[in-house]
């Protein structure tokens, strides 16, 4: 099941042109996918555009009314290679994934792509996954679409501006016999907002036309000397006809401004904070008003020469907005300008961060620098009437916002944003990413720790998903992490310690979501073929969990649109692998121990594979809380468990929490004076998965542990047994209490006598 579902949302793809339509980014996506008539979508989930593919999985029911095929692809490689029906049919296709992971994936695909070129629309959407909320490698899309030559869309962060930006960039690849990419930042797939809508379009020609009536172009063909030739065609053909659509379409914006001997460029993503920025310095409002010119770059690739000269014509200097490395648009302004012996010069990098977000408060700092160095007058405060009318609406709104912030005394200036950080930095431990409360990837890390500690350290290579966590504390496993499926292909390198005597193997580890990805073929069907001796753990928790909770084919569930229950061990087996153990339930750690110590001791030549089994528990309390939520509700008798520890029992030997990492476990005062340290605690987050007591018992054996039931509509036979056993334990209590009671008062005898 899907982190979110959208079934409710995906009626809003319904309604009638002209309606204003409200929501969420990429639910205005889908409904500009429908109003340009797109004929396929397919992509691969990730952050921040997993969501895009969940409304569209949601939506099925309305795509198919109109005639519209999807599909969730097996990586972003199959994404790219489906939009080979736009090459030689006029069909409209899209496809999604997150960048630039998803993109370097699916290169040698939209190589080929844009080298032959396409006859009907194709958009390529893609997550710009750049920033301090990103969770890969830090680079941007740009230099893939100027690698292959592709045209990059860059909208303002607005719901009316994405969306044109889907209709635009159809109709430019169809203009140019090119594909598109549409890149969208993580706010921007995730705002809200609101435009008004068109007409849902069916495909003006349909897969089936494509099918009943087959067409075949030779030279759309990548193979020479075709593939000579479509260089040719990129530059005398497909590029002019792309910069003629960008100009009569208006594509890029211009804001006029009065102080005309300077401008800003930058890129449509970063249009939001930049006019923050301006409005901070008083030269803007949030309307659009802006004091100094803005050229607004909605097109990111190509840059259109005769736009960017007529902007610069009699400026002493513009300011080239554009985040991260390297600086593409800098360098290319410098190159029209130089070209053309323009005076103008162009700022950036110089006056901005090198690379990392633009946040308000970086980009009012470079514009202040590049104002002070060029224009000074503008930092005047002097608000002029075209501005200052929108600006009091600005103001106003901006006051009540503001009604409970405390002025500081003049005499102490405000802290900066890098002040308040560095405050809260050293307030605050740091928090890096880990497991969820009950997630069964922990056990197994607790359990080759635990074989670690018997067997020595190992080489671990590691993989993309949830258990990458594993490279945290405590479990601190895992020496390297080169792509999503590839754990298994960057430790093929170490079965050379085999021929080399050495004594130990190498382990790696990948998910179920990198197995069906990219690890079943380049992972364990390489180990076969070069018979490698390394062990593989696959962490088959029953979703792309990493991603979303989406389904995939080895899901233990069944999904009424898609081919599900495939056991990765049949797969696994099926390419050649002889020796596979498989744990079904991960938090038996005794279990998943001996399975991992005999995997490394085998003596058996070829791959040693084990698959750890258990279910996502974010998924699993996903789907269960509800059913129990509505069974209370209904009057059903409903049993949860919890674990707690006995203070008493407890040695604070903290085991528990060293071992196994897990979030629900804190410290607390152990109540007895005589003993003064901490002990365990388990608070209410805890899911009953029993993984703290289990690895408590493997590694030390711990009977602090209890496991607590709470039952809700508890039956008469309940109520009974309930009152039976307080009964029980009150009879014990106080027998208990007299024994102790008589103790004393022989202790109190005996001294008297001695008295």
């Amino acid at each position: 099941m899907a982190e979110r579902s959208f079934a409710k949302e995906v009626e809003q793809l319904r309604v009638p042109a002209g309606t204003e339509f409200r929501g969420e980014g990429i639910l205005a996506v889908t409904k500009a996918l429908l109003e340009c008539g797109v004929g396929y979508v397919t992509g691969y989930q990730g952050s921040p555009i997993s969501h895009l593919m969940d409304v569209l999985a949601d939506a099925q029911p309305i795509l198919k009314e109109l005639g519209v095929y999807f599909e969730p692809a097996a990586s972003e490689a199959a994404a790219a290679a489906a939009l080979s029906a736009s090459v030689n049919y006029p069909v409209r296709g899209a496809v999604t994934w997150k960048s630039t992971v998803g993109t370097n994936v699916a290169s040698d695909a939209l190589a080929n792509l844009a080298s032959g070129g396409v006859l009907g629309g194709a958009l390529i959407i893609v997550g710009e996954d750049y920033g301090e909320g990103s969770s890969i490698m830090q680079e941007r899309t740009h230099a893939f679409a100027m690698k292959s030559q592709m045209w990059l869309l860059d909208p303002k962060p607005t719901l009316p501006a994405i969306v044109q930006a889907v209709h635009d960039g159809f109709a430019l690849s169809e203009a140019s016999h090119t594909p598109v990419m549409l890149q969208l930042r993580i706010r921007s797939c995730h705002l809200h907002g609101s435009f008004i809508t068109r007409q849902n379009q069916r495909p003006v020609f349909s897969l089936k036309q494509a099918l009943e009536s087959p067409v075949r172009d030779v030279n759309r063909i990548v193979l020479p000397p075709a593939s000579f030739l479509h260089e040719k065609e990129k530059i005398e053909q497909r590029w002019p006809a792309a910069v003629q659509f960008i100009q009569q379409h208006q594509l890029n914006e211009f804001v006029d401004g009065e102080f005309d001997d300077v401008g800003i460029v930058m890129l449509g993503g970063m249009h939001s904070n930049t006019l923050r920025a301006l409005l901070q310095l008083d030269l803007a409002d949030l309307f659009g008003a802006s004091r100094v010119p803005l050229y607004i770059l909605n097109v990111a690739y190509p840059l259109v020469e005769d736009e960017v000269l007529r902007f610069s014509k009699g400026k002493k200097a513009v300011l080239m907005i554009e985040e991260g490395q390297p600086d593409y648009h800098e360098q290319h302004l410098n190159t029209i300008l130089g070209r053309h012996r323009a005076p103008t010069s162009v700022h950036g990098k110089d006056v901005l961060p090198m690379g990392g977000d633009y946040t308000v408060d970086a980009l009012r700092k470079g514009l202040r620098t590049f104002l002070e160095q060029h224009c000074p007058r503008a930092l005047e405060r002097k608000v002029s009437a075209s501005v200052s009318r929108r600006k009091e609406a600005t103001d106003s709104a901006v006051a009540a916002c503001a009604v409970a912030a405390i002025e500081r005394p003049a005499a102490e200036p405000a802290a900066t944003v890098p002040e308040i950080a560095n405050a809260i930095g050293q307030l605050l431990p740091p928090r890096p990413p880990g497991l969820c409360v009950g997630c069964p990837e922990r056990p197994i890390f607790s359990a080759y720790k635990l074989v670690e500690a018997e067997l020595g350290v190992h080489h671990v290579s590691s993989d993309i998903g949830c258990h990458l966590f594993q490279i945290m504390p405590p479990f601190e496993i895992g020496a390297t992490t080169m792509g999503y499926g590839l754990g298994a292909s960057s430790a093929s390198a170490f079965n050379a310690g085999g021929q080399l005597g050495a004594a130990k193997k190498a382990v790696a580890f990948m998910g179920d979501g990198g197995f069906w990805h990219n690890g079943l073929t380049s992972g364990i069907g390489n180990a076969v073929f070069n018979q490698q001796n390394n062990v593989f753990v696959i962490v088959d928790n029953n979703y792309s969990a990493a991603t979303g909770g989406q389904d995939i084919p080895s899901s233990r569930n069944t999904n009424p649109n898609r081919s599900t229950l495939h056991p990765i061990e049949q797969a696994v087996r099926g390419v050649g692998v002889t020796w596979v153990r498989l744990v079904p339930r991960t938090y038996d750690v005794n279990q998943m121990k001996q399975a991992l110590h005999d995997a490394l001791t085998a003596t058996e030549p070829g791959p040693k594979v084990v698959i750890a089994q258990s279910e996502c528990m974010l998924n699993r309390q996903r789907r269960e809380k509800p059913q129990k939520a509505l069974a209370i509700k209904q009057g059903e008798r409903v049993l949860k468990e919890r674990f707690g520890v006995d203070a008493a029992v407890c040695s604070g030997d903290h085991a528990c929490m060293r071992v196994s990492g897990c979030p629900s476990l804190t410290l607390a005062p152990s109540g007895d004076a005589l003993k003064p340290d901490p002990v365990a605690s388990v608070d209410q987050d805890c899911v009953a998965c029993g993984h703290c007591g289990e690895v408590a018992d493997a590694a030390v054996l711990c009977p602090s542990f209890y496991k607590a039931h709470k039952l809700n509509n508890p039956t008469g036979w309940d109520r009974w047994l309930a009152g039976l056993r307080r009964g029980v334990v009150g009879w014990l209590q106080a027998r208990g209490e007299r024994r102790r009671a008589a103790r004393q008062l022989y202790a109190a005898t005996i001294d008297e006598v001695r008295a």
